[in-house]
């Protein structure tokens, strides 16, 4: 079961799983995992889910075994991947970690979903489970929305993340470049109906941090929908240039894999289907529940502002967790 909601909009959706249709679509970071969610989206009403008997008893039981990466080791590896970085004339690579939390004994599913909508209008909201696996996450990131009637495609490039008090550095800025650059020349190869329409850069604030946003727009073909989405998809604003070759390292390197973190939910409903990155999650268990975090890597990256971001960054679900 998931429920849902679209950033800006208070209205509560879910599936109805008596449906065959599949209208939502969980894509892992290396496409290698792909969950179907059965049933057609419908709108449901917020006291019918508050009355919903869901607590952390339908949650799986943590049996991974995973230790968390201290502060020390992440700060060696981000010490490996700028010299990489520097090694290669990379622009930029993306390294992540995982941040668990243990030691309690009840999640409160609902309240921590309720927080996250309170907390995060400007996001996409989600609560997930299924019996197997469950997640939850607030995010911004848009990896693309097609409207079905005027076969217009939005999408944008985030990237560079400080708190909300600080002042932009270079360092921001040139990591915010690329994925500009990326997510531009490669709408552009697909411009036949329309130029590509491009935003000015402009602060967007998610919580208690803020990014670097640039908005594109395109006329397309629909039949390059999919094209289009597996040329952008991972962006270097959750893997790096050249892609390939920073995939490769990422899977080398992280301690951990990606999953679904990273990756990206399509949603399909009447009149568009959108694409939402899947960053600022969590993996829920019954005993722990695993926070995924990173960053954007450049040449610049200072080791011990990089840990402090993830910090940043885990506190987005992290603090709108209800324990017991």
């Amino acid at each position: 079961m998931i429920y849902f909601k679209f950033p800006f909009d208070e209205q509560l959706y879910s599936t109805d799983e008596n449906s065959n249709t599949n209208s939502i679509n969980f894509h892992s970071f290396n496409n290698a995992e792909r969950i179907d969610i059965a049933g057609k989206i419908i709108k449901k009403n917020i006291t019918e889910f508050e009355n919903l008997k869901i607590t952390s008893e339908i949650l799986p039981k943590d049996e991974s075994q995973f230790i968390a990466e201290t502060q020390e080791e992440y700060l060696q590896k981000l010490e490996e991947v700028i010299q990489i970085i520097k090694e290669n004339d990379l622009p930029k690579l993306v390294l992540s970690r995982r941040k668990i939390l243990t030691g309690f004994t009840e999640i409160n599913l609902k309240e921590s979903f309720n927080n996250l909508c309170r907390n995060y209008p400007n996001a996409f909201k989600y609560l997930f489970f299924d019996g197997e696996t469950s997640w939850m996450g607030a995010f911004s990131e848009v990896l693309g929305k097609f409207n079905k009637s005027t076969h217009e495609f939005e999408t944008m490039s985030i990237a560079g993340t400080i708190p909300v008090s600080e002042e932009w550095t270079e360092k921001e800025i040139e990591e915010q470049k690329p994925v500009s650059s990326y997510i531009r020349n490669t709408l552009t190869k697909y411009a036949t109906l329309s130029e590509v329409q491009e935003s000015e850069t402009y602060d967007h604030i998610s919580g208690n941090i803020k990014h670097l946003k640039t908005d594109f727009k395109i006329k397309i073909n629909p039949e390059d929908l999919d094209s289009i989405i597996k040329e952008l998809h991972p962006t270097p604003a959750v893997c790096g240039i050249p892609k390939d070759f920073c995939r490769e390292i990422i899977e080398k390197v992280e301690k951990f894999p990606r999953e679904l973190y990273a990756g990206y939910i399509k949603i399909e409903t009447e009149d568009y289907i959108q694409y939402f990155v899947n960053l600022r999650c969590a993996r829920l268990y019954k005993n722990s529940v695993h926070l995924f975090v990173g960053g954007g890597i450049t040449a610049q990256s200072n080791p011990k502002k990089e840990w402090q971001e993830t910090e940043l960054k885990s506190q987005a679900v992290l603090k709108n967790l209800v324990v017991i």
